[in-house]
């Protein structure tokens, strides 16, 4: 469908034609960048280089190019009250890690090469820019010493900090991320490391710094030029175990979506999402959790899953992951599930699949969202007037349940996976009881030929199925993501099913039906 010329819409399909567009890149190869670090005073890896004021090509480069060299700026809810929003200043990602510290640095300096670098010069600039990410990464302060600290969420001005990190002109770098929203040097900000910028400030030398910055921005953009950046870029997620879209479609459409992506998610809906179902979904579900207080654990889970079905709140907020995304989540700034609409079409749904099916994998989903909303019911420190009681032994069973599963050799953390691996238990627990009660209702129907499957077997194989197929996990993950590889998400879940056991008649005390079962819904 043809698009009105300037609309969003029109510049959405110009970029996206752009990025494929491959001829056109490889004949212009590096300069459509060489030209752009030109214009902002060059880079002596590349050639000569004006000496500019740092903080003013600091500024143009948070404000045109979303390059953040030293540290990141956004807008996030508030710590103190997740309604409102407050202007954050936080960490960088993490570049890199020990045990691939060289070839970071083989890549740092292979972006130089490209980019018209001689190899001796390149060798030494990168060296020394490369030292000075080392030394920035050096003065983060860890993560558990921040929580312990409480540094996680500290609330200043912008006065004070430019008192504390004075190298950094944080009103007009800030005006320039945030243009064109008017800030002054009271304006409220939030800062996750205060004594990282403190440190940043003291590190700063001039010599080093457009160095630094503009390899930054050419690590930002090198991946729209040509193949030999593609290549070099490939070669680094080969050391790093990344994963990184080869299929030049693919890579385009996830480019286009970082610009584009209302614009996409309402191209996207409106050509796939069925029409029957656009009065429950508008780009995703939100659907409010109410927070309720009861001696019986019961009655909290049976009044929110029925309040799932009946009560859907207007959608006031922005999402966190776009429509055509497959991942949900629950929103605790907002007390709401959300479900993107990617998820409401194969493999996770659709109206002509089996109930069994649908209720196996969007039944699941579901639940196991629904579940993240009482964190609060199953960790009693976070709420004392919750009113119930888990018993230890319940949420210790979890634990060492998952605990005692390796995979490939490698262990789990039952205890760093414990809210996803509760999640996954009882949401299969939650979405079979619905589709016992849908089946219940519908006695008419019949089994699918050539399966060899019940309906129940159905059920189970479906949920199985799609959190294998669906979610990608590499050992890099494992003390990061706070799900376990998915064989283990399968495996924990249908072995606490009692259901499961019965109706693939497992054997009493096999790997799949043990004598012990976990749960606590």
């Amino acid at each position: 469908q043809l698009a009105t010329n300037g609309s969003a819409k029109e510049k959405a399909v110009r970029f996206y034609t752009s990025c494929m567009n491959t001829d056109q890149i490889e004949a212009q190869g590096a300069e459509p960048l060489k030209k752009l670090i030109n214009e902002i005073g060059g880079w002596n890896i590349t050639g000569s280089w004006k000496q500019t004021d740092f903080n003013q090509t600091l500024q143009i480069l948070m404000e045109k190019y979303n390059t953040f060299p030293f540290f990141k700026a956004y807008v996030g809810p508030s710590s103190s009250d997740p309604s409102t929003n407050i202007i954050q200043v936080g960490l960088l990602d993490e570049r890199f890690v020990l045990q691939v510290l060289r070839s970071y640095y083989l890549y740092l300096k292979k972006l130089g090469e490209l980019m018209g670098g001689h190899t001796d010069s390149t060798s030494t600039y990168i060296s020394l820019a490369f030292s000075f990410i080392s030394n920035l990464q050096k003065i983060v302060t860890p993560l558990k010493k921040r929580q312990e600290k409480r540094m996680l969420f500290h609330h200043t001005t912008i006065k004070k900090l430019q008192e504390k990190a004075p190298a950094i002109d944080w009103l007009s770098c800030l005006q320039a991320a945030f243009h064109p929203v008017q800030l002054n040097m009271s304006q409220p900000i939030a800062v996750h490391d205060m004594d990282y910028l403190k440190g940043m400030s003291q590190l700063i030398g001039q010599d080093v710094l457009q160095t630094y910055m503009i390899l930054c921005l050419v690590g930002n953009l090198s991946p729209a030029l040509d193949s030999q950046f593609q290549k070099a870029r490939q070669e680094l997620a080969n050391v790093l175990d990344s994963r990184i879209r080869t299929e030049r479609w693919r890579k385009c459409l996830s480019d286009t979506s970082t610009f584009f992506s209302p614009v996409l998610g309402k191209m996207v809906v409106q050509e796939i999402f069925p029409q029957k179902a656009k009065d429950l979904v508008e780009f995703g579900i939100a659907i409010n959790v109410r927070t309720y207080t009861s001696k019986n654990e019961r009655v909290p889970m049976k009044a929110i899953i029925s309040f799932a079905y009946c009560d859907f709140s207007p959608l006031h907020f922005s999402w966190e992951v776009p429509s055509w995304s497959v991942h949900s989540y629950y929103s605790l700034r907002h007390h709401a599930v959300v479900f993107p609409a990617g998820m409401f079409r194969n493999p996770f749904f659709h109206t002509e699949f089996p109930s069994a099916v649908n209720f196996g994998v969007m039944g699941f989903f579901m639940a196991h969202e629904l579940l993240h909303s009482l964190y609060d019911y199953v960790l009693p420190e976070n709420c004392s007037t919750c009113g119930l009681n888990i018993p230890a032994e319940d949420k210790d069973c979890l634990v060492k349940q998952y605990g005692n599963y390796s995979l490939n050799g490698h262990s789990i953390n039952g205890s760093f996976t414990f809210l996803e691996n509760l999640a996954d238990t009882g949401g299969l627990a939650i979405a079979y009881q619905a589709y016992e009660k849908w089946f219940a209702k519908h006695r008419g129907v019949t089994n699918l030929p050539k399966l060899g499957l019940s309906h129940y077997q159905l059920f189970f194989v479906s949920f199985a199925h799609v959190i294998h197929l669906s979610f990608f996990f590499h050992w890099s993950f494992l003390h990061k993501d706070p799900h376990s590889p998915p064989p283990l998400r399968v495996l924990g879940s249908l072995s606490n099913s009692q259901h499961f056991s019965r109706h693939f008649q497992c054997p009493s005390e096999s790997p799949m039906n043990p004598a012990l079962k976990c749960r606590i819904w």
